[in-house]
């Protein structure tokens, strides 16, 4: 009997990279390919107001301008790992908190991977320290608040229960109105650009 075959594990890129996803390499990691996809994942599956999905994309730009604010001291490299937190949705879709704990390990063993490379690709530490991800986690969970409460339905009550009451940051701080995946795609690139500029100013 011959053997069966394997499965494929990669992921063809419009850039034209070929993406492992069990053993993603840091060469086939490009940023035109990370903003195109995150700017077509939709948060919350989905379910949110407006006639724009509410990307991946914008989500991560709302999460960066929340944690420069919070950690006015934080590095260009922190920053960008600020922007890049969500990074590996581009390949493998944003899967909402109540599924991954269903999931298990296999999706945050395969995301590890993928931040890993990421990260890597634009020669920055493998993963960001326990520190660094408290503090990007803290400004997420502020996001999600804004998002549950204006986008996604929850209520007061309920957002406050899951995500916590903001506290430094108010709703005409960040731009959280849908906007079209070209939209959030381009002004992903650009804050990229831009933070890639502080980093070669930084000594």
């Amino acid at each position: 009997m011959a053997p069966s075959k394997a499965p494929r594990a990669w992921q063809r890129m419009l850039s034209g990279r070929r993406l492992d996803l069990l053993d993603p390499s840091p060469l086939d990691v490009e940023l035109a390919d990370i903003a195109h996809g995150l700017a077509r994942v939709a948060r919350w599956n989905g379910q949110t107001r407006g006639d724009h999905a509410f990307s991946v994309a914008q989500h991560s730009l709302i999460v960066e301008a929340i944690f420069y604010h919070l950690n006015a001291s934080a590095s260009p490299d922190d920053i960008l790992m600020a922007l890049l937190h969500d990074a590996p949705e581009y390949v493998i879709g944003d899967m909402i908190s109540p599924f991954k704990s269903v999931v298990g390990g296999g999706y945050k063993s395969v995301e590890a991977r993928l931040e890993a490379a990421i990260h890597l690709r634009f020669s920055l530490p493998p993963h960001p320290t326990r520190e660094l991800k408290d503090r990007i986690k803290k400004a997420d969970t502020v996001a999600a608040f804004f998002e549950a409460t204006e986008l996604a339905g929850f209520s007061l009550a309920e957002a406050q229960k899951f995500f916590g009451l903001p506290r430094g940051i108010s709703r005409d701080m960040i731009a959280i109105d849908p906007v079209p995946a070209l939209e959030a795609q381009r002004r992903f690139i650009e804050r990229f650009e831009a933070i890639e500029a502080l980093r070669k100013a930084s000594p």
